[in-house]
């Protein structure tokens, strides 16, 4: 039974990500004065702060929507993007596009078939006898996830070039943009990803209750898989390439999402993607203030709160989740 009536929760999550917003910006690693933040001298700071607010919010949609469609298309209450090593693919794609390709498009492209690649392996590698169990997917999802950090690492400690040397930074998921375009770009694709998986929300509705019964309301299994994971795939490709590899916000929030008002999609999807951009807005907050002047890697944050949250989760998951 749930506890929270869907509007009056939809509103009061909508009224939270509003306030993290504001705060967002009010709030740095370096104090300026309230009063005096919309002075002309700190304009560039405030353009950078709202830049990384918007980055905040769109990687947050992104990866919850990432996080539904694959705990729901691969029946699988533990997947989501980092813990299937969709993350660490599309960052070694990344990686080597910023080695071998200058265009930031040829980045990005590079991303998404790393993202692709690895879902297929995982997926191909946790099916034994035609059969896939959570387990199976964690295996082999830790599998690949090992076999490409070592290679991704064994690019950057290689490297001669000053700047991938940054990339350790990057990779542990960073925030800061100086351009407004691959914010858009990011908020664009994220939305986009949310209304596919909206429209979707029969199907994925159908498909939480197993493939026969699905088959059965005629739905094209299949074909729904493949739009969905391609869907999935591109969205965390995306953010990776633009901000790192940011953990657990696809694991955390759609479970959350999911005990506040149930399994059906078109509730469990608009309160996952607003509690996963509320989320990184506070996490970003912490990451800016634990230490300040110094800052923590967002990812360190999300890994610190999610890694706890696994192990609840990987605890219960022998038990059917999906009812």
């Amino acid at each position: 039974m749930n506890k929270f009536k869907p509007a009056r929760l939809i509103i009061a999550l909508s009224i939270c990500l509003l306030a993290l917003f504001v705060l967002n910006i009010f709030i740095g690693a370096v104090k300026i004065p309230v009063n005096r933040i919309f002075e002309p001298g700190f304009s560039e700071i405030l353009k950078l702060r709202l830049f990384r607010a918007l980055l905040a919010i769109a990687s947050g949609v992104g990866l919850s929507v990432a996080g539904v469609i694959l705990q729901t298309v691969l029946r699988n209450p533990l997947a989501e993007p980092y813990v299937l090593g969709v993350s660490s693919g599309a960052g070694l794609g990344a990686v080597i596009g910023l080695l071998f390709i200058s265009l930031s498009i040829g980045v990005n492209i590079a991303a998404f078939a790393g993202g692709a690649v690895t879902i297929f392996l995982v997926y191909k590698l946790a099916k034994i006898n035609g059969r896939m169990s959570p387990e199976n997917m964690i295996i082999a999802g830790i599998i690949v996830n090992g076999f490409l950090s070592s290679i991704l690492m064994f690019f950057v400690s290689n490297s001669s070039s000053a700047d991938i040397h940054s990339v350790i930074w990057w990779l542990l998921g960073n925030l800061q943009v100086y351009k407004i375009a691959p914010v858009l770009t990011l908020l664009l694709v994220s939305l986009t990803g949310f209304l596919i998986s909206f429209i979707f929300s029969r199907e994925l509705n159908a498909i939480s209750l197993g493939e026969e019964e699905a088959r059965h309301l005629g739905i094209d299994i299949e074909s729904v898989k493949i739009i969905l994971l391609l869907t999935a795939t591109f969205v965390t490709s995306l953010a990776v390439s633009i901000c790192g590899i940011i953990g657990f916000t696809g694991l955390m929030m759609p479970h959350i999402a999911r005990r506040l008002v149930g399994p059906d999609h078109k509730l469990l999807l608009p309160v996952s993607v607003l509690m996963g951009a509320a989320f990184l807005l506070l996490c970003d907050i912490f990451s800016k203030t634990i230490l300040a002047p110094r800052e923590i890697p967002i990812g360190v944050i999300t890994s610190f709160i999610g890694v706890p949250f696994f192990i609840y989760i990987l605890k219960k998951s022998r038990k059917a989740y999906f009812k």
